[in-house]
């Protein structure tokens, strides 16, 4: 009989959907995120997003606006229309910084709002409030 072994806490960590067309955007952010101590799954678009959001549970899902195939606005459309993922917090984060933009967000069921470039500081303090980790 074998055993797959899992480091202790590993199941513990909060797991994070990090959804985001950019490359760059997503290395920058899975680098600090793991830096703190979280797991991280990337989708390249909507779409994606929405499939993965669908087949594993999150802790938070991190979302660009402005993707292919499904902007950030229609995937949490969809993921707050499902029972599964309808409570799972959402962090916004575009390059689009009008009152509109954010008021958008907040109405697509966005329960923070973040303008590019975010600084590692301030996506670190958003996420641990946003996953329930204590914030120093």
């Amino acid at each position: 009989m074998t055993l797959d072994v899992v480091p202790p806490d590993e199941g513990l960590l909060p797991k994070i959907l990090l959804v985001d067309d950019a490359t760059v955007v997503r290395l920058y952010y899975r680098q600090i995120l793991e830096a703190e101590g979280y797991r991280v799954e990337e989708a390249i678009n909507g779409v994606e997003g929405v499939e993965k959001a669908l087949q594993t549970a999150f802790d938070l899902c991190i979302v660009d606006v402005n993707m292919p195939l499904m902007d950030g606005y229609a995937l949490l459309h969809v993921l707050r229309g499902d029972a599964a993922t309808r409570a799972v917090p959402a962090l916004m984060t575009t390059t689009e910084s009008a009152a509109e933009d954010h008021h958008a967000s907040l109405l697509a069921g966005a329960n923070a709002y973040l303008v590019k470039p975010v600084p590692r500081a301030q996506l670190a303090l958003y996420v641990a409030a946003m996953t329930g980790r204590s914030v120093t």
